[in-house]
């Protein structure tokens, strides 16, 4: 592990200095949770004695941040081009943009060309990412240098790498796992041009079957890694969810943890909601319906509807389990209930649901793409939403409808399963249910749990209480951003 033994300390009461490194944060660029989470921690943190700063690449969708920035480093060429830092304040979040147009400054996705390929050099804009971030925490930056790095999934998974390779005193690091299906592999032959140091292209360094990864790296070199969810830290442990890092993990055992998500209850909050149609709260239940109204005319769907209206907001693939909701779906919607979908993602999932709702054209309403409005609307105006996930790491749209007293339907795995009490006979006469979980996740499975939640809603009391339950579940962050500032602490005494 890296060597901090001569890092600098302070006696008495101090604010601990973190240094978040992440590709991206909301809300100024999302892809999904990991913005999400990115951003909440930099604003909650300041609650905790910890001063968060963002290391986050100054993308073309986000160049408008450069505005009144102020330069903090300036390196000249650097991994192929000219590259900067800039410091910027922006909504409660303190910003550290790396400012290089040769990597950042292009079209299409930030992962992702307008073909919908990767990037070609993702290695080289990831690369001086992790790098930049090792180098702030061994030099510093316009005076401040951070006691702790908090590296985020692959795109920042060589700063620990980096770190350790320096030479001198850094700060201890922390590697999140935010998915381990995405990894960033690529040919060996790009080490030079990574500036990584050939000895550590090894079993026991950033080397996976002969290619460099750059998350096998950063597991290797952590002092800590954690995971999004406890059941998520388990499951990673294992052949089925490990994705082929569970032995790297099993060998660091002792050094992982799952602590769970939050969300931003400020962001999301049904009592003061300017992208809902009418705002509520679990005492004024009954004007969630003016919600469910506005959603279905907003879908062209009938607006006299009894039943239950589902609804997923989601990336459309294969492990969020949209297939298995496909098969199951037809047979809720014959008996009465509604649908509405937005998402976008696989060409086969989009296409499916786009022939659902032309099948059930007063039933079901499906927009693909993303919208931010919309998804308030939908967590307000949905009776039940769906999360069938093959797998899932901590999962925040489930967090975000109980707190809308919208229940989530969800297959049993990783945080969903830490995250939602099943609406079973014991749950229910304890007064304690949230949602409705199912597992193995099959779509027979789902079936069963979406005729369970058309039970529960003709007894409106129990459904009633349910949504009140699911609404007074804490999904906040004050309980794991505890946790992680502890973590920070313990890894900064030892």
């Amino acid at each position: 592990m890296p060597d901090h033994s001569t890092h600098d300390r302070q006696t008495g009461p101090m604010t601990l200095k973190q240094l978040s490194i992440a590709s991206e944060c909301a809300p100024f660029v999302k892809t999904g949770g990991l913005a999400d989470v990115v951003g909440a921690l930099a604003r909650v943190m300041g609650d905790f004695d910890v001063e968060c700063r963002v290391l986050l690449p100054l993308y073309r969708q986000i160049a408008h941040l450069a505005k009144e920035a102020r330069e903090v480093m300036n390196l000249g060429a650097a991994f192929g081009g000219p590259v900067r830092v800039l410091a910027k304040k922006a909504s409660g979040v303190s910003l550290l943009l790396v400012d290089a147009p040769h990597l950042y400054d292009r079209p299409g996705q930030i992962y992702l060309n307008e073909a919908g390929l990767d990037w070609k050099d993702n290695h080289l804009r990831f690369g001086l990412l992790s790098w930049l971030g090792a180098e702030i925490g061994r030099a510093g930056i316009d005076g401040w240098r951070p006691d702790v790095l908090h590296a985020h999934d692959w795109q920042a998974g060589l700063t620990p790498v980096y770190a350790r390779a320096s030479g001198a005193a850094t700060p201890p690091c922390i590697l999140t796992i935010h998915n381990i299906a995405f990894q960033g592999n690529f040919p060996a032959t790009m080490m030079g041009t990574l500036n990584l140091d050939p000895a550590q292209f090894t079993q026991s360094g950033f080397e996976y079957y002969g290619q460099i990864s750059f998350l096998k790296g950063g597991l290797m070199a952590a002092d800590q890694i954690t995971t999004v969810s406890p059941t998520y830290a388990r499951e990673l442990l294992t052949p089925e969810f490990g994705m082929g890092l569970e032995g790297v993990l099993n060998a660091r055992n002792v050094d992982l943890s799952g602590i769970l998500n939050g969300i931003d209850t400020q962001v999301w909050d049904p009592s003061n909601d300017p992208a809902i149609a009418q705002t509520y709260s679990s005492r004024t239940l009954a004007k969630k319906n003016k919600n469910k109204q506005a959603l279905l005319r907003r879908f062209g769907l009938g607006a006299d509807r009894t039943g239950p209206l589902f609804s997923v907001i989601s990336r459309l693939s294969g492990q969020k389990g949209l297939d298995l909701a496909l098969e199951a779906l037809p047979l809720v919607l014959d008996k009465g209930a509604s649908f509405v979908l937005l998402g976008s993602g696989e060409t086969a999932l989009e296409y499916g649901f786009r022939e659902l709702a032309q099948r059930y054209p007063d039933r079901v309403g499906v927009e693909i793409g993303f919208d931010e409005d919309l998804a308030h609307l939908i967590q307000a105006g949905a009776d039940a939403t769906l999360v069938p996930s093959r797998f899932e790491p901590c999962g925040l749209t489930q967090l975000c409808a109980m707190r809308y007293g919208t229940l989530p339907v969800v297959s049993r795995t990783g945080g969903l399963a830490d995250t939602v009490i099943d609406a079973n006979a014991a749950a229910l006469v304890a007064d304690c249910a949230t949602g409705f979980q199912f597992g193995p996740v099959s779509a027979e499975n789902l079936k069963e749990a979406l005729f369970r939640a058309m039970e529960l809603y003709e007894d409106k009391k129990a459904w009633q209480k349910t949504q009140r339950n699911a609404m007074k579940h804490p999904v906040g962050w004050n309980r794991s951003a505890q946790r992680m500032a502890d973590a920070y602490k313990s890894l900064q005494e030892n």
